[in-house]
């Protein structure tokens, strides 16, 4: 697929658009207008590619909006050379931008064909991101502990076994609710068994489901 110079000026037009939508942080920025995301859609709806809205992938899932993988990275605190866990792989867009981030990113999806699609992009990208076919809920207990953890989808509450596998001072950040907008949560782990939670707005995400299929 080709980055033509008309992606990219639409690509430079989204992020003056983020910018005036309140995302500060310019390594975020330059992370998304270096990333293709039309590279992420079916052929069919490139010409909804760099709109700020959440788009079909098929199999029920969907791309977030560039907005809301932009504030979720900013609240995640990435640092070169974290290890970051990503619960929903989705398209692997938001990989990418972890990625190019400088991070080492582990990533899992329930679906099997998002898992399998999304991991021929990422390779195709050269993006350091190890792709997992199972159980969010469960995390990747092998390759804990993480700096960071990210959860792209709503979860009806916090899984324990994510907070099991976050180092000390490490953040997870997690759309939390069973309605059609969730709480976006910023939680850092002070020890084993303390916690400090902080909500950052409301958000709208596809379920985090569990089973494989």
């Amino acid at each position: 697929m080709e980055d033509s110079y008309k992606h990219q000026a639409l690509r430079k037009k989204l992020i003056l658009h983020l910018k005036k939508s309140g995302i500060k942080d310019f390594k975020i920025l330059q992370a998304i207008e270096k990333i293709p995301r039309h590279f992420f859609f079916n052929s069919a709806f490139l010409q909804f590619a760099y709109d700020d809205v959440a788009f079909q992938i098929g199999e029920g899932q969907t791309i977030s909006q560039p907005y809301t993988v932009a504030r979720q990275t900013e609240l995640l605190e990435v640092r070169k050379g974290d290890k970051i866990l990503e619960i929903g792989t989705g398209s692997g867009y938001q990989s990418a931008i972890l990625s190019i981030l400088g991070a080492e990113v582990y990533s899992i999806e329930r679906n099997k064909k998002l898992h399998e699609k999304a991991k021929i992009m990422l390779e195709k990208l050269k993006c350091n991101v190890k792709c997992f076919y199972g159980d969010g809920y469960k995390g990747i207990p092998e390759f804990a502990p993480y700096d960071r953890i990210i959860v792209t989808a709503a979860a009806p509450y916090i899984p324990e076994p994510l907070l099991h596998q976050l180092k000390p001072r490490g953040v997870l950040v997690i759309p939390v609710g069973l309605e059609n907008t969730q709480s976006m949560k910023k939680i850092r782990k002070l020890n084993e068994n303390e916690y400090d939670t902080k909500d950052f707005g409301n958000f709208s995400f596809v379920p985090l489901l569990g089973e494989t299929n």
